[in-house]
């Protein structure tokens, strides 16, 4: 019998995170690694357990994710946006509480392109009267 999976997909400026919940006992694996060997700081591991902890299922699903590009925080909210909707599949019951906690918006924040006669996107040559 095939066992049940959600899937859902998260982004977060530069991150692209494929994300699998499984029925388990709440592991979470990133790229074929444990969590917390993956994510040096512990902030990025409350932050990718938020969905969970809102909907209360912190134990019941193991969390496979595949994610590329970005740093560390850009990878997490990823991670955070593609566990959010899979739970949305898994139940359509958890979309109020995420919602509210705004864990189903994808963060459009971004780097900002640089421009020419500039020396990043706002920052500008030092000036000098003589």
């Amino acid at each position: 019998m095939a066992q049940v999976q959600y899937y859902g997909t998260g982004r977060r400026k530069k991150s692209t995170a494929r994300v699998r919940l499984v029925p388990g006992t709440g592991n979470v694996t990133i790229n074929g690694r444990d969590a917390r060997d993956y994510f040096p700081y512990e902030t990025q591991l409350l932050i990718l357990n938020q969905p969970l902890a809102t909907t209360e299922t912190q134990g019941t699903y193991d969390v496979l994710v595949n994610v590329h590009g970005g740093g560390f925080t850009g990878q997490a909210g990823a991670i955070r946006h593609g566990i959010a909707r899979a739970l949305l599949q898994a139940d359509p019951e958890y979309r109020a509480s995420l919602k509210t906690e705004g864990f189903l918006t994808r963060d459009p924040r971004a780097k900002e392109r640089k421009k020419y006669g500039l020396k990043k996107a706002r920052r500008a040559p030092q000036f000098s009267k003589r």
